[in-house]
């Protein structure tokens, strides 16, 4: 069901549940791995089912479409943790091998990510958003919304024009991804490199994600009240191709009519 929220320029998309979620993203992010921009991708548990639906997806694809399709895929992801390399379970490396690179055996380097082993982590990020623009920016940018506001690792304060960083995380992002960490927010990596807001902003089309009624609230600060340094995701009301997909639970704070 596509509803309106009154006087915004975007739809929200509203399901059932996540896995209905997933089913109606996993058609969009397959159109966009035809075209000629690479796809934004992210992680984060909103993340997992619409993976699962992804591959099974590309699974039903015809063999020689499919073949194509896996040969000619580009993304990049938005973010990773610094200090962690692609052996580390609890790193975005070793999560989107599990998710995407492994079942769907991607050639190495299809799915890029910041290095979060580099030895110095503010060029590295100069380095990947600097990837992102020779690659022609981000076709569709697909997010999740974190529970302070966040969108990729930009932390609040953050403003629209924010370039791809090393920076410090916060303590509410450290406790929401404890659980990959064994459930203690102190083994989270206090430092990520991020694409920022500006990378986010210049995407041709945007997608975000949103699942759970413990987002609710967020949700609706991030669409209804003014984009705000607080609220990072709030900037992207400003986006002339936003697209929100949310479930019931999520949506339960908007008024859509």
């Amino acid at each position: 069901m596509t509803l309106r929220i009154p006087a915004a320029p975007y739809a929200v998309q509203v399901e059932t549940d996540e896995d209905a979620v997933a089913e109606a993203v996993a058609p969009r992010l397959l159109e966009a791995l035809g075209e000629s921009r690479p796809l934004g991708l992210a992680t984060g548990r909103t993340m997992e089912p619409v993976y699962a639906a992804l591959r099974r997806r590309i699974a039903g694809l015809p063999g020689l479409e499919r073949q194509v399709l896996l040969a000619q895929w580009r993304s990049f992801n938005l973010d990773e943790y610094v200090g962690l390399g692609p052996e580390h379970p609890g790193s975005f490396s070793a999560t989107m091998a599990l998710a995407l690179g492994e079942p769907l055996d991607l050639v190495p380097g299809r799915l890029q990510l910041p290095d979060g082993q580099a030895d110095d982590p503010e060029a590295e990020a100069h380095r990947y958003g600097t990837a992102v623009a020779a690659a022609g920016g981000i076709g569709l940018q697909l997010l999740g919304l974190g529970s302070n506001g966040h969108v990729g690792f930009n932390e609040p304060p953050c403003g629209a024009q924010a370039p791809c960083r090393c920076l410090e995380l916060s303590d509410a992002t450290r406790l929401q991804n404890a659980a990959a960490f064994g459930g203690d927010p102190q083994a989270v990596p206090p430092r990520a490199i991020t694409l920022g807001t500006a990378e986010i902003l210049a995407a041709d089309r945007v997608l975000l994600v949103v699942t759970g009624g413990a987002k609710a609230e967020m949700l609706r600060r991030a669409l209804l009240e003014p984009p705000s340094v607080e609220v990072p995701a709030s900037w992207l009301q400003g986006h002339p191709r936003l697209t929100v997909m949310a479930d019931a639970a999520a949506a339960s704070a908007l008024p859509l009519s």
